[in-house]
């Protein structure tokens, strides 16, 4: 019995060695970091590909969805141009959020995912754009296709924690705005700009 095609002799990086998926930019791959579930917030090391502790989360409210970024994406020059009062974006892969009706509690996995809309964020001057998404099947958002679709009380929690979740020991509030909802349209060209942006600063 011979190997499958493709074959990876070694784990491929997550940011690197994985794809946005070939339905992109309304369909994509997530690689996912964090859950609903995590106090602590994980990130892949950029050098390594494994996953890290980044930090204990300051605030009392968790993660209300899965939290990663889209594969061989980044966030530079076209991203940051979407986003109005943006010197450029963060020079990080895109994230993303990604909704679930079954619980998942662990991330390092990847999973399909619709894009539905995003929250246009600045952080201290850098778009750090956070793409909206189901998972693909999902018995209860599966049929959702703009960000209209989802419940009110869903943005609020997203809203509420990124407007937290990087707050600094001894300033009253974090140096991020948390700014306004995008839909579909939108998000896809964002994702379509990281996904430009990533072949300029790394390659096809």
């Amino acid at each position: 019995m011979g190997f499958p095609t493709p074959f990876f002799r070694w784990r491929p990086h997550p940011w690197h060695g994985l794809d946005p998926g070939p339905d992109a930019p309304e369909r994509v791959l997530a690689y996912i970091e964090i859950t609903p579930f995590d106090l602590i917030k994980y990130e892949v090391d950029k050098i390594t590909g494994y996953v890290r502790v980044d930090r204990p989360q300051r605030s009392s409210s968790q993660p209300p969805s899965l939290y990663g970024f889209i594969p061989r994406t980044y966030c530079g020059e076209r991203v940051g141009a979407l986003c109005p009062g943006a010197d450029k974006g963060d020079a990080d892969p895109l994230d993303i959020c990604v909704l679930s009706e079954r619980p998942i509690d662990r991330g390092d996995i990847v999973l399909q995912a619709r894009v539905l809309g995003g929250l246009q964020l600045l952080d201290r001057g850098e778009a750090d754009d956070k793409i909206i998404a189901v998972l693909e099947g999902d018995n209860v958002w599966g049929g959702a296709s703009d960000i209209g679709d989802l419940p009110p009380v869903l943005i609020e929690r997203l809203r509420h924690y990124f407007s937290t979740y990087k707050m600094v020991p001894g300033e009253a509030r974090a140096q991020i705005e948390v700014r306004e909802l995008y839909d579909a349209a939108h998000a896809r060209a964002v994702v379509e700009a990281a996904m430009a942006d990533y072949i300029e600063v790394f390659g096809g």
